[in-house]
Parts: C-alpha cells; structure tokens; sequence
C-alpha cells in the first residue's frame, strides 16, 4: 500500500464522511425499494400511472438540487446537513402513523415519497462538496471509496426493505429513521468548516452563476449531457422497467426484487474496489464512453428473457458497468470543478441525474403499457450507441486527462 493509500484510510475526517455516507445510503436504498413496491407490488398500480407518480415525487427536488448546491457553496455544508438530516426522520414516523392507521393509499405514498425527494435533493450537493476536503490530494480514490461504500450499504438497506412482507412496514420504517438520525450524527464529527467571506448573494443570482460555471468547462458539460441523457433510458430502465420485469416477467415478490437488486450494487461496489487498485487514471474518459458502448450488450441480455443463471449473471455486469460509469462521471467533475462553484456544479450534476428520473418514469412506464415491459429495453440500446458516437466525435470527453495524474 502506498503513501496516499494509507492517508486517506487514516484520516478520521474522511472516516466519519464515510460514515455520514454508509447510514443515509441504507435509509435512501430503503426508500427507492419501498416506493417501487408500495406502488407496484401493493396498491397494484399500472406503470403508467407508477411512471406519473414517480415523476410528481421528483419534479420539486429538481429545484431544489439547485438551490441545495446554491446553500453549499454560501454555508458551512457541514452545519446544512446537520440541520436536514435532524428533519428528515419524520417522514418515515409519518409513514409509520399511516401504515399502523390502515391509511396507506396512492396520496400517503406521494406524500412520503415526496418530503424524501426533497431531504435527497437538498443534502446531496452539501454532502458531495464535504468529499474534496476531506480527500485532500486523493480525490479520485476519496470518489470511488464512498461509492464502493454507497453501494455496500444500498445492499444492506434494501435487504432490510425486502424484509417488508415478513416484519411489516413499520418495523423496516423504523429502521430508516435510525439510519437518518446516524447520518447526522456522524456528520456532526466532522471539524472542519468552510469559512464563509463571500458577501450574501441572492439564491437566484448564485444559482444562475452555477450554470455558468458548468458551461464554461466544455468537459464537464459534455460530461453532464452525456450522463443526463443515459440516466432517462439506462438508469430509468433500472428504475422505472427492472421492478416491473421481476414481477412481471419473472413473478417475484418484494424480497425478489430485493435480492436482484443487491446483485446489481454488488456488481456496482465490485467495481469500485476494483478500481481501486488502478487510480488514479490518466484518460477517465475513455472508459467512461467504452462503457456507454458495452452496455448494449448487457441490455440486450435482459430484453431476451433470459434464465436465472444468465439473468443473474447480466445484473452484474450491468452492475459493474453502471458502478464504474457514475463513479467516473463524479470523478471528472468533482476534480475539473472550480473550488468557489463546487457545491453548485456539482448540484447540475446531481440535477441531471434526478431531472433524467421522472423523464424516463413517464416514457418509459407509458412504453412499458403501450409496446410490453421487455421493450421498454430497446431505448436504452439506441441511445447507448448514439452516446459513444457523440462522445468520442462531438465532445472532449474521450481527449480529457485528469489533473491528478
């Protein structure tokens, strides 16, 4: 192990990010399998009426991902998240009420759905901006150890979620409120805080020069087109098409759902580790737009309604391929942002990501029920291929070297 290795795993600072990290993914993975299933496997829903709720829950967070990355780059993020994750356990005690007074229906889903979308939305800048400081020189290893970790605990959380059916809602609830009370705390660990000289700005004017800043770096912005686009077809084809194939195609129930999903974030968390052990990289973007490429391969794996064994085995793959996509995507932006526009760019980037969510509920949920659930598939193939030709002739992503290196 060298010298940067051993830094970055003794510092506590960073130790505690990790922490911070590992308690909100397991109740954020929780909240994705629940809402699926509540919607999917226990009021029945049709997946274009899935697709319109999805998207109602995600339309306020797109907001207010910028105005989060806005209040990053302003505040201390350290005290911002302190505050929303001390908020954000109500909504789970609030589901709880509800499932405990035989009031769960399509309006007290939303309603929960919605709050976490907005806890989600708001932290995520802050916490993203936390990671280059406690990083310090080894930001691409301090990237992909927290996603390995992210992934991890997704397992664990939706494990937990999976156990539904067998322990009730409102226990699984309980436990997503812990985990949200846990990230807090070990947020509060952290020491370090960002000094703020800059005169007050308005939320509007600051988020407006966020944009800018994201635009004059050509790479960056290529960067964001490229993983907002693929997130609508590829991600949504995770989200909004996956839970309907188990239960659909292959008649699984929310503990199916569950199992499949954690190969997937093993798939994922395999990836980072794996990565691990070759960064920092010279040409990151290279194998960012290979991957788009490859990832036809795999989709077209599912579309042919494979065996378990092959289905298992393409819900790796396509768990590795999405693991080292979004770590690179992050990695590329975190280490060419400017460190006074972090917060913000970095709220862009997450903006696409959860902008590509209801997009791709709506379409896709409309093609599940119009064309079939497999077909919902055939998108994402297309469009993978028309990325890497983008990518490789019309953006300077496949030229980007990383300044790490």
């Amino acid at each position: 192990m060298n010298n940067s290795e051993k830094s970055i795993w003794q510092n506590n600072q960073f130790k505690s990010y990790l922490g911070s990290t590992a308690f909100s993914g397991i109740a954020y993975a929780m909240q994705y399998l629940l809402i699926s299933w509540l919607l999917i496997g226990v009021l029945l829903l049709p997946a274009d009426r899935v697709g319109v709720i999805q998207a109602i829950m995600g339309i306020p967070g797109i907001f207010l991902m910028l105005w989060g990355g806005a209040s990053a780059d302003r505040t201390d993020p350290r005290s911002l998240l302190v505050r929303v994750y001390a908020v954000a356990p109500v909504l789970p005690l609030f589901l709880l009420v509800v499932d405990q007074g035989q009031w769960l229906n399509v309006w007290t889903v939303a309603l929960w759905g919605l709050g976490m979308s907005v806890i989600t939305s708001f932290s995520s800048p802050a916490h993203q901006a936390i990671l280059n400081r406690v990083s310090g020189a080894d930001l691409q290893k301090g990237v992909a150890a927290s996603t390995a970790v992210m992934f991890l605990v997704q397992m664990i959380g939706l494990g937990m979620a999976g156990q539904m059916d067998r322990f009730g809602l409102s226990a699984v609830l309980v436990i997503q409120g812990v985990c949200l009370v846990m990230g807090a705390v070990m947020i509060r660990r952290l020491t370090a805080q960002v000094p703020v000289s800059a005169p007050p700005e308005s939320a509007l004017r600051v988020i407006v020069e966020g944009f800018r800043a994201t635009y004059r770096d050509r790479v960056i912005f290529d960067v964001l087109v490229v993983n907002f686009i693929s997130s609508i077809f590829n991600a949504g084809a995770f989200m909004t098409v996956f839970p309907f194939i188990i239960k659909r195609i292959y008649d699984g129930d929310a503990m199916l759902l569950a199992i499949m999903m954690i190969v997937f974030y093993g798939g994922a968390m395999l990836s980072n580790l794996m990565m691990l052990r070759f960064m920092p990289f010279v040409q990151p973007g290279r194998l960012f737009l290979w991957l788009q490429l490859s990832r036809i391969i795999i989709v077209f794996l599912l579309w042919i309604e494979p065996g378990w064994w092959l289905l298992v085995l393409t819900i790796i793959a396509w768990g590795i391929n999405m693991g080292v996509t979004s770590t690179i995507a992050r990695t590329i932006v975190q280490e060419s942002a400017e460190a006074a526009f972090r917060g913000r760019i970095l709220s862009v980037f997450n903006l696409g990501l959860l902008g590509s969510a209801p997009i791709g509920a709506l379409l896709l949920g409309w093609i599940i029920e119009s064309f079939g659930t497999l077909n919902a598939l055939i998108p994402s193939m297309i469009v993978s291929l028309v990325l890497f030709i983008y990518g490789v002739y019309f953006t300077g992503v496949w030229d980007y070297r990383s300044p790490t290196t």
